[in-house]
């Protein structure tokens, strides 16, 4: 029998839970200890790092950007029961995961959630989280390890999605999976630590039906010694890769294929032989169209181009970052236990 997630007597939200941390903090150590004699678990959600920038942001499909669970009740879940019990309750709520929680395939998460890492050791080991026909969901502070499939899958038309501030480590297959006409996805600010599929957006060759979907942006992101796909794309337009951090992937960076729209725009490319494949397809896949512009390439060789790509802008405003920087400011700050 499932035991219910533990609901935190005090939940606040909006502006009076702001004005509650500004309270909670100006306590002596002491006081603060004596609140919550673990953690102070509301005042650790409410240190999430705000709103998401790019697709996310986007007003559309009826949802006004990405709030994830804000507005709901708040749980806090240790064990895999609470856990999978507060993914699959109807209605906002803020998840927050303590410590390790064991889980196996990839479990669906319903909309309008949250699912938030308290301090720097939240992990989901084993298994992952799936979105099907979902929206609105908010994945942050958290490191996958071990998935036994894919860590992260998006599909079946789900929209709106902020994967923000987690650490992927040997998934067994993909990191991050985003397919099936799923739109105005966000993935910011990740540590993909040696990992060998990082990122898929379009399933297969024969899915053109994503074709004008699949909306992302990818900013921010330590691509660490890692492998591939970061992304490989099919189909989708526009995907926006910017001011991402690229060292020592061993295969490729961003390949562009089945005639797919990527801007690949303010990056560092560190020891990457390959930053992009478009022209020339990738794989069994056909060519695609990618631009790139404003990068660095230190020790890579020269990133492939064709065609034109939509442009990210139309969509939402953004501002680069000097990517003479990134590779300072990006492993100091991707990753769980970073916000």
């Amino acid at each position: 029998m499932r035991r219910r997630p533990r609901t935190r007597a005090a939940i606040v939200t909006g502006m009076a839970a702001i004005a509650a941390v500004a309270t909670m903090s100006a306590l002596p150590t002491a006081q603060a200890a004596e609140t919550d004699g673990t953690r102070n678990a509301i005042d650790q959600a409410l240190l999430q790092t705000g709103t998401p920038t790019g697709f996310a942001s986007v007003n559309a499909l009826g949802q006004n950007g990405t709030t994830g669970g804000a507005g709901g009740t708040t749980v806090t879940v240790d064990t895999t029961d609470e856990l999978l019990e507060a993914i699959d309750t109807v209605g906002a709520m803020t998840i927050l995961v303590d410590g390790t929680i064991d889980i196996t395939s990839k479990q669906g998460v319903r909309p309008n959630k949250t699912i938030l890492g308290l301090g720097d050791d939240a992990v989901i080991n084993g298994g992952g989280f799936e979105f099907y026909r979902s929206y609105n969901v908010i994945i942050q502070n958290l490191t996958f390890t071990n998935a036994e499939d894919d860590a992260v899958g998006i599909g079946q038309q789900s929209h709106h999605i902020w994967v923000d501030h987690n650490t992927f480590v040997n998934p067994a297959d993909g990191s991050i999976d985003i397919a099936r006409q799923a739109d105005y996805i966000t993935v910011s600010w990740n540590h993909f630590d040696g990992t060998d599929k990082s990122m898929l957006l379009g399933h297969s060759d024969g899915a053109s039906g994503d074709a004008g979907h699949l909306k992302t942006s990818i900013h921010h992101n330590y691509f660490d010694g890692s492998t591939q796909r970061h992304p490989r794309v099919r189909f989708g337009e526009p995907v926006h890769v910017y001011n991402n951090y690229f060292r020592a992937n061993q295969l490729y960076a961003a390949a562009s294929t089945m005639n797919a729209g990527v801007l690949v725009e303010g990056n560092y490319f560190q020891n990457v032989p390959f930053p992009c494949f478009s022209a020339s397809g990738y794989a069994d896949s056909d060519p695609g169209r990618l631009v790139q512009r404003g990068n660095i390439f230190t020790a890579s060789g020269s990133c492939e181009t064709a065609g034109t790509v939509e442009e990210p802008g139309d969509y939402y405003d953004y501002t680069l970052d000097d990517p003479a920087t990134l590779p300072t400011t990006v492993p100091a700050g991707a990753g769980a236990g970073n916000l």
